[in-house]
């Protein structure tokens, strides 16, 4: 695959950032190719940076490009051909009592709090459970693409919401965050669930899961969702089952 070379991206220019500390393995140095300028990212344009291996965050549209690292692996689920396990179905039938509602990105203080809980109690010291509602909506309410916001409540109560985008030939599950009181409830699978139904209901082939990274456990869940295609050599291909359960 040859990014300059495919239209539309000639239109596009690529940078690479200089170091900084890896997210998901210690004592690495990571290194993103960076898409620009974002207003000429549009729908079509994601959905063929998407299938290149890119994610977004905000607005900032990149893909890992660390050197002789390849521990990122771009991932998708061909959700025609997904099975879930016996763990994933019970988790879909735990969490029924769950009513979802697609919104458009706007600011909703009771997001804004759960977000800050999640990251609070999932990655205290990270620096995301210190974001401002500033920060908050630059992360998650901007978007140049087709998105939109899943709110998932109980009896009332946010439980879960989802940033998802819908591109060409599927969903990208941008970003989750969930009740972190509730560990027994799998939210996060269930999340991925729903999303792989919802891709069902809408026609769409394939639902996008950013990075798998097999040595970083919050990262190597994602292979769960059987099967599993990575992107490898340029080509997308069959991932082999993981050998064990991960936790999400």
């Amino acid at each position: 695959m040859t990014l300059l070379n495919d239209f539309p991206l000639n239109r596009l220019q690529f940078f690479l950032t200089a170091p900084y500390p890896c997210s998901y393995l210690p004592n690495q140095q990571a290194r993103s190719l960076v898409a620009t300028p974002a207003d000429l990212i549009d729908a079509d344009v994601y959905s063929t940076l998407i299938e290149l291996g890119f994610r977004r965050s905000g607005n900032f549209t990149y893909r890992p490009h660390c050197g002789t690292c390849q521990a990122c692996v771009p991932v998708r689920v061909p959700v025609g051909d997904f099975t879930p396990d016996r763990s994933q179905k019970r988790t879909w039938r735990r969490n029924q009592e769950l009513t979802a509602s697609r919104l458009p990105l706007n600011f909703i203080p009771d997001h804004y709090q759960l977000y800050r809980r999640y990251q609070a109690a999932r990655h205290s010291g990270g620096g995301m459970d210190q974001d401002s509602s500033e920060q908050y909506s630059q992360f998650l309410l901007q978007s140049q693409v087709s998105s939109f916001l899943v709110e998932f409540r109980e009896r009332g109560q946010v439980r879960m919401v989802s940033l998802v985008d819908q591109i060409s030939d599927g969903l990208s599950a941008v970003y989750t965050f969930f009740d972190p009181d509730y560990p027994q409830a799998s939210y996060g699978v269930y999340n991925v669930l729903w999303q792989i139904d919802l891709c069902l209901q809408l026609g769409l082939p394939y639902l996008y899961l950013g990075y798998w990274i097999a040595q970083c456990q919050k990262m190597a869940y994602k292979t769960r969702y059987q099967p599993t295609q990575g992107l490898l050599d340029g080509r997308w291909q069959t991932l082999p089952k993981p050998a064990r359960k991960q936790n999400c």
